[in-house]
């Protein structure tokens, strides 16, 4: 088959936009979907501002922001994705509104031969391929936030999910200019199996009193030379994207490590979401 060269996106928040400009400065011919009109407009600002913010660390030339600029268009529309040969859905990790969505992209791409992938970290690909009619072309793409700047794609098959699918989309990976690691459709995959109970652990020592914030992350920078302490990482992922994780990998394997402290639990209900809502463990400017 042809090399993809009409995208999809569904979503326009970071990981959407994200995706979005990655996609469009490497070439690709990309169109971006959100729920209403001033979604679209926000998610256009994003975009825009990030690629202006290229421009001004010297990451990339005027010309070249303006060519990325020139493949985008965006709708509120899912039909104006009916051309699309490639359809990512970015939207909130929830089960729920994921398979609303890729049910409807189901609906509206033309393409027999399209695939839709779908930007959870947790959920089993699985249970979302078989709600739509094309589940051997269903596959999970795993992107890490910020996405212009992390370079790794988890790619995940569902059992349904068939090895020309797989092929196509780590094509897709790699002519993003990212790098992909393929996973066993399992809640968490690879990097969440291994970092969620760390995230979890660092928690339930502010919880515990054990600890402050800014000596845990200290201690993790300094000591084990990560570049962003777990609690800081936790405020950059957003603590309900962290709780909804831990969740879902908890109702998976019923493992203690995986269930969400109470901690957590309330900060979020508190809306202390992290740098998205100005206050997490951290508080933020702007």
């Amino acid at each position: 088959m042809d090399p993809v060269s009409r995208l999809g996106v569904v979503g326009c928040g970071l990981m959407g936009s994200g995706i979005a400009e990655v996609a469009a400065r490497h070439g690709i011919d990309v169109r971006v979907a959100e729920a209403t009109p001033d979604a679209v407009e926000a998610g256009r600002r994003r975009l825009t501002a990030s690629l202006d913010e290229g421009v001004r660390r010297g990451k990339l030339g005027e010309e070249q922001r303006d060519q990325a600029l020139a493949r985008l268009s965006f709708s509120h529309d899912l039909s104006d994705l009916a051309d699309r040969q490639f359809v990512i859905e970015a939207v909130a990790e929830n089960r729920d509104i994921k398979t609303d969505v890729l049910r409807a992209l189901d609906k509206v791409v033309e393409d027999p031969a399209a695939i839709l992938a779908t930007n959870t970290s947790s959920i089993p690909i699985v249970d979302l391929a078989v709600t739509t009619e094309r589940p051997t072309q269903l596959i999970g793409m795993h992107f890490f936030n910020p996405v212009p700047v992390q370079q790794l794609v988890e790619v995940i098959p569902a059992l349904t999910t068939s090895q020309e699918t797989v092929r196509r989309t780590r094509d897709v990976v790699q002519r993003l200019g990212k790098q992909a690691i393929q996973a066993t459709d399992r809640s968490g995959f690879v990097v969440n199996a291994l970092l969620v109970p760390y995230l979890l652990s660092a928690v339930r020592m502010v919880e515990s009193g054990s600890a402050r914030p800014d000596d845990i992350d200290r201690g993790m920078e300094l000591g084990c030379a990560h570049p962003m302490g777990p609690l800081r990482l936790l405020d950059l992922i957003g603590l309900d994207t962290a709780q909804a994780v831990a969740e879902s990998m908890y109702e998976e394997f019923k493992e203690p490590l995986y269930a969400p402290p109470a901690l957590l639990r309330r900060m979020v209900a508190a809306g202390h979401l992290g740098r998205k809502s100005g206050r997490g463990f951290y508080t933020y400017d702007g």
